[in-house]
This record gives structure tokens, sequence and C-alpha cells, in this order.
């Protein structure tokens, strides 16, 4: 059984998920009260305190007297790294390619190892959702950008976190240009697969290839 520290550390990880990768809380709201957040997440509320206590130190949420708990407007989480810095440098498209395939790959691995059971769920549930959009013929964007971001985030590295803004306008812009190809479309379902089949088995090599063949399709 995980130890209350790292039980509220996870749980930390989980609402900092809905802040940054589902987007349910942005700067300036509310996050839900003790009851019923700790019921959804299936922890005690002394569990829940101490993991809001680490998001506070870590400068994600922030205590209001009297109103509440809630995400700060000039949060840290991604402190360090902004959106513009990739835009300044005006990568082109195969520059943004090399960047993932520098940075993707090790962390598919270091996700395979590091991820709890929880994160593994949520990245399997965000490919499988894309994979049901490539087979009706919709819109992917949202949910692959969403799996490789969990992905990244599962890693568990506190500079992976810093790095994330220029890895989601990567991954972004890549998603983008691979939706114009209808072979880049087709490869999306089998490689998401393969690194879906490498993460539930804990394999990190596997995913590494994984995720390194799939970008290379995309390029």
């Amino acid at each position: 059984m995980a130890s209350g520290k790292r039980l509220s550390e996870s749980v930390g990880d989980d609402i900092r998920t809905m802040i940054t990768i589902e987007k349910r809380f942005r700067p300036g709201d509310k996050i839900p009260n003790e009851n019923e957040l700790s019921q959804e997440l299936d922890v005690s509320r002394t569990t829940l305190r101490e993991a809001v206590r680490i998001l506070i130190t870590n400068g994600v949420l922030e205590i209001r007297r009297g109103l509440g708990t809630y995400v700060r407007e000039e949060n840290d989480t991604f402190a360090g790294m902004t959106l513009g810095s990739l835009t300044d440098a005006k990568a082109g498209a195969r520059d943004l390619y090399e960047m993932r395939l520098i940075f993707e790959p090790e962390a598919a691995a270091l996700a395979a190892v590091r991820a709890s059971d929880q994160e593994l769920k949520r990245i399997i549930g965000y490919g499988r959702q894309g994979e049901e959009l490539i087979r009706e013929g919709k819109d992917r964007t949202e949910a692959e950008h969403t799996f490789h971001k969990a992905i990244a985030k599962a890693t568990h590295n506190d500079f992976m976190y810093k790095l994330m803004p220029v890895l989601y306008e990567a991954i972004g812009r890549g998603v983008a240009l691979s939706a114009q190809s209808e072979a880049a479309v087709k490869s999306t379902l089998s490689d998401h697969g393969l690194i879906m089949e490498f993460l539930e088995a804990r394999d990190a090599q596997g995913a590494r290839s994984a995720m390194k063949i799939h970008i290379r399709h995309a390029m």
C-alpha cells in the first residue's frame, strides 16, 4: 500500500491533471469543496488536505479566506516557460517534430514505469477516444493532444512540467499538420494502439520505440 505521503502526491497530480490537461478548472476558478472532491477522488479528507497543501506550496492553488480554494491566477504549474518561446523561435514543422522526437519517446518510457494506475487509465481512455473519433471520421485533434499531454505528465519529472507548454505547442501543431494527411491519420490508429499496449504492459523500451515510430510516421 502506498504511504500517506505518496498517496497525497498522487492526489495532487490528479488535481493538477484536472487543471492542466482536462481544463476543468482554469486560473481564477474555485475548485469543488472538500467533501465533493474527496468523494470524487475516493480519498480521505485528510489526504485531500495534504494534496491541496502541496499544490499551494507549489504555487498551483491558493486559499482565499472565507471563500474557498482557487486555482491561482498566475500559477507556477508551468513556471519558467512560456507559450511564446516556441513561436518566437519561428520553428518550422521539421523542427517541431525533431523536438518531439527528442523528448516524447523518453517521456513514454518514463510514463510506462512511473504512471500511477489512475494516470495509466486516463492515458488509455484518451487514446481510445482518439481512435473512436478517427473511425467516425471526426476531428481527433483535441483527443490526440490530450493523449500526448497525459503521457508527458505521467513522467513525474519536474523539468517536464516546466517544459510542457513548449511540448504542448509542438504536439498541437504536429497534430494539426498530420490531420491533413490521410496516411498520417490511418497510421495514428495503429501507432496509438501500439503505444497503449506497451504502456499497459509497463514496457519502457517498447513504449519508447512505439512513440518514436509514431512521430517518425508523422514526419
